[in-house]
């Protein structure tokens, strides 16, 4: 029997419980009754989440598992540390709001959801980048954000009975922690934290977008594009032999500043010249980042 509290599900079944495996990846944890733990889902050797509770307050890590998991539970790995969806709530209790879901994977190009389309789910991105688009009138999409692991999406529509206003497209595989709206509604009640926190989300996204507003509205393309650089390098940039890489393509950069891919690229170029930044089809690598905020200056 799968305890519940408040109506919401703290355990997911997962097919190799009980020694049942029925063809499904398991973690390391699947001969003791359990189902994977959250570090064994972003790690990517198993496809749910097990409340690190078990239902009763008590650690989940059977004393006869690794002993890699003999520190207390089966716990969440750095990401839901760092989620600000997370902030101020408990171990035990953020390890019981992430039982509750259910894993689900995107690969790159796909469409998690469409501007337009009603909510179906929650989703808390656990790996991979996202990019969140709108289209215009004339059908040109532009890109209002990059959505990073830790980051809850489109948390816009859970404040209305509305659709989503915005479509949300994996830039690389994703992973993703994905609730039902009514199941997650009732965490929210039970954890009033959560609230605070998404709209502390919904806050810092409405600054960044004013702050970008006011870029286009008042400065030069190339000081705004080098600053939307110098914001993507601290949000999802990845370090490449001592430089670092972000995996974002021309076009993508263009639709994040109001500008055209013909500008892009010229300013790219001066800058590779200046030996700031290294273009590629998909990406642009910084070796100068101090020159690079220069400009942004």
């Amino acid at each position: 029997m799968v305890p519940t509290e408040g109506g919401v599900q703290w355990r997911v079944e997962a097919p190799w419980m009980n020694g049942s495996n029925n063809g499904s990846r398991g973690c390391e944890h699947s001969g003791f009754n359990a189902a994977a733990c959250l570090q064994c889902v972003t790690n990517g050797t198993a496809n749910t989440v097990q409340d690190a509770a078990c239902g009763s307050g008590e650690n989940c890590a059977r004393q006869a598992i690794t002993d890699q998991h003999r520190n207390g539970s089966c716990h969440q790995g750095p990401m839901e540390e760092r989620s600000r969806l997370f902030a101020g709530v408990a171990p035990a209790d953020r390890a019981r709001i992430c039982a509750s879901a259910r894993v689900k994977r995107f690969e790159r190009g796909e469409l998690l959801y469409m501007e337009g389309d009603s909510v179906r789910q929650v989703l808390l991105l656990t790996s991979g980048c996202v990019k969140i688009t709108q289209l215009g009138p004339n059908g040109t999409e532009s890109i209002l954000r990059v959505g990073v692991p830790g980051d809850v999406l489109d948390e816009v529509s859970l404040f209305s009975s509305e659709p989503h206003g915005t479509t949300a497209e994996a830039f690389r595989m994703c992973q993703t922690l994905v609730w039902d709206p009514t199941a997650f509604k009732a965490l929210v009640e039970r954890f009033p934290v959560l609230y605070q926190n998404m709209v502390g989300v919904l806050g810092a996204h409405l600054v960044e977008l004013e702050q970008r507003f006011r870029e286009v509205a008042t400065e030069k393309v190339g000081s705004r594009v080098a600053r939307q650089l110098i914001r993507l390098m601290e949000k999802m940039g990845r370090q490449v032999n001592g430089a670092v890489e972000v995996a974002l393509s021309r076009q993508e950069l263009a639709q994040m500043t109001g500008t055209t891919l013909f500008t892009v690229s010229r300013l790219l170029s001066a800058w590779e010249a200046r030996g700031m930044v290294l273009p590629r089809r998909e990406s642009v690598t910084i070796f100068d980042s101090r020159s690079l905020r220069s400009v942004s200056d």
